[in-house]
């Protein structure tokens, strides 16, 4: 996955050229990538990455390899911005002060999903389950990364394992409340400098380009993030609609691409009313009824 802050600031400078606009000499792309090498944030300690260990697989089974084989389909879901607020005031029902802050659109959001993929593939009630995300770390380290900064700015994480039954049966902030801690471990320097020098001392890339794995290449040796977890992504903070070439703005923004297994990418409306699409890849098997149960439990 791409880091689509730094691209879109890359897309608006050239459509600002294009437009015939000078370019503000902080608006130039930083392209010097060796800022965020292992060897230049070099790590106090050093972490256990979950990360990069292979998710809990079908239990019974020893591998993902029968999982990777099935169809996926792709769906577009859009909520409103009321729909939305909802989701949010259920995910903060329980709401303490040992919090410090609310939980977010995104987090609601892949809480809710996490529990209707659960679900919807009718699993069994001791199935251990996880999310895998992304966070945007460009502002975690010290000094922060230059906002013209150009280049992947992503740390991945997981939540804790959880069971399926206790997904389902908890309410929406138990299942927010692990989207968060996978958003806080990541959010955390020392961990990002140790997960930098875990990537680079690693001989096989394979268990980290698992997203980029072909359809149809399949592998019992890499970590798969489908059935009976998710990856579940936000474009949120993304200006994907601010470019503009001369001849107007975008009408249509989406993925150029359809990961191999099931996964959810959160992003604005072009509508401009707080209304969210989620570009949603799922089994085909499962897919008609996760979409049910996705509007049923709004």
């Amino acid at each position: 996955m791409n880091d689509g802050l730094s691209a879109f600031h890359f897309i608006n400078s050239w459509a600002k050229l294009t437009r015939g606009e000078a370019l503000h000499p902080n608006e130039l792309p930083f392209l010097h990538r060796t800022v965020f090498t292992a060897s230049s944030l070099p790590s106090l300690r050093r972490f256990d990455h979950p990360e990069f260990k292979p998710p809990p697989p079908i239990l019974g089974r020893i591998d993902n390899i029968e999982e990777q084989k099935k169809k996926t389909r792709f769906a577009l879901l859009k909520l409103t911005a009321e729909q939305v607020q909802e989701l949010k005031k259920n995910a903060n029902t329980n709401y303490s002060e040992s919090q410090q802050k609310s939980y977010s659109r995104f987090e609601a959001i892949a809480a809710h999903i996490w529990r209707c993929a659960c679900m919807a593939r009718e699993l069994d009630k001791n199935q251990p389950t996880l999310v895998k995300t992304i966070v945007d770390i460009r502002n975690k380290v010290n000094p922060p990364l230059p906002k013209t900064y150009f280049g992947n700015a992503l740390a991945s994480t997981v939540t804790p394992t959880c069971c399926v039954g206790e997904i389902i049966s908890e309410p929406l902030s138990y299942a927010a409340k692990r989207i968060r801690e996978a958003v806080e471990r990541a959010s955390n320097e020392e961990y990002i400098r140790s997960q930098l020098e875990s990537v680079a001392r690693q001989e096989q890339m394979d268990m980290i380009r698992t997203q980029l794995l072909e359809k149809g290449e399949y592998r019992a040796d890499v970590s798969f993030f489908g059935n009976p977890n998710i990856l579940l992504g936000s474009w949120l903070q993304m200006p994907m609609y601010e470019a503009d070439f001369g001849w107007g703005k975008p009408d249509y923004f989406g993925p150029g691409g359809v990961c191999p297994f099931d996964n959810g990418m959160m992003a604005p409306s072009p509508d401009g009313d707080g209304s969210i699409v989620i570009f949603m890849n799922f089994q085909m098997a499962y897919m008609q009824n996760f979409i049910k149960l996705f509007w049923d439990n709004l």
